[in-house]
């Protein structure tokens, strides 16, 4: 199996990157928090301009037809830059099951910049950011819906929010569950990667610049040491990503196994990297003016979106034990 990116991923990764750095994330990110949505729908339709909520979508449904690794290099940049709204849905999983279900209709609005997003209980019985979406959709008992908004809950990321949702119209029946599940905690996963990514770097910088006895605290042999754990813990979990990836494009029988491995590694490493970077900035990185607050608090909340570590767990447990 192979894991190293194509040129073709890794320019898909650097014009994204591109785009996002000179959106000024934090700023859109504090004016998403505000209720100002605005700046964040420009990103989206920027995001929609280079084909990213397109990728996984059918050439059938309008889409580009890619695969998942492309998906999970798109994504891994949208968590490194901390974009607003429901990432995994809208580039991952609606563009999955609308494809599914033969509804170009539905999913055309996306390819310009709309969001999406999905509820599918019992595994995910909460909508992200289903307020600030275009699209609201339940998939349950392999039935597809269009839906709305019912009770709306605030979340730690101030830039989220979850939502119960009702069903309104069944737009499509016998759309694979699974599938679903699977792509929504893969995207999710590589979401974590780039937050994890992205603190390590602000934590790597701090620790190169931020001074002590006459020298940068990143000289002192603790200091190595903790980043060195984050960047040991991000590479280890890279990996996992893209060979999920792989198995979801192969159809490999190993995919749900593979997909929660990947899950639960780069929950860890985000984690490792926040408490890290945490550390590393002292009495700065609690601050809500500071940047790494925004990192902090998507990394807390996409903890147990799409699956809960505990339960990525017992899949992997049960699958190497059978």
């Amino acid at each position: 199996m192979r894991f190293l990116l194509d040129t073709e991923h890794l320019d898909l990764a650097g014009s994204i990157d591109a785009m996002l750095a000179r959106a000024d994330m934090p700023a859109v990110v504090r004016a998403w928090n505000d209720g100002d949505h605005d700046p964040g729908r420009a990103v989206w339709r920027g995001l929609a301009d280079t084909g990213v909520t397109a990728l996984l979508a059918s050439e059938e449904a309008g889409g580009v037809g890619a695969g998942a690794v492309e998906m999970v290099v798109a994504a891994e940049q949208l968590g490194r830059h901390c974009v607003p709204g429901p990432v995994a849905e809208t580039v991952a999983v609606v563009p999955v099951v609308l494809s599914a279900a033969g509804r170009a209709d539905l999913a055309e609005p996306l390819f310009a910049g709309d969001l999406a997003t999905i509820a599918v209980p019992d595994e995910v019985p909460y909508a992200a950011d289903a307020m600030t979406a275009d699209l609201v959709l339940l998939l349950q008992d392999s039935v597809l819906h269009v839906a709305e908004p019912d009770v709306t809950h605030a979340s730690v990321d101030r830039s989220r929010h979850i939502s119960t949702v009702v069903a309104r119209e069944s737009v499509a029946t016998d759309i694979d569950t699974q599938r679903a599940l699977e792509i929504g905690a893969l995207a999710t996963a590589a979401q974590l990667v780039g937050l994890a990514s992205a603190m390590l770097s602000t934590a790597s910088d701090h620790a190169r610049n931020r001074t002590q006895f006459g020298r940068p605290i990143g000289s002192f042999q603790a200091v190595k040491h903790h980043l060195a754990d984050v960047a040991i813990a991000v590479e280890m979990a890279r990996p996992l990503v893209h060979g999920a990836a792989l198995a979801i494009d192969s159809g490999a029988a190993t995919t749900g196994r593979d997909v929660s491995a990947a899950k639960v590694a780069c929950g860890r490493a985000a984690d490792l990297a926040a408490r890290t970077a945490l550390q590393t900035l002292g009495a700065i990185g609690y601050t809500a003016e500071h940047d790494l607050s925004l990192y902090l608090t998507k990394t807390r909340a996409l903890q147990s979106a799409w699956g809960t570590a505990a339960r990525h767990r017992r899949t992997v447990l049960s699958a190497i034990t059978a």
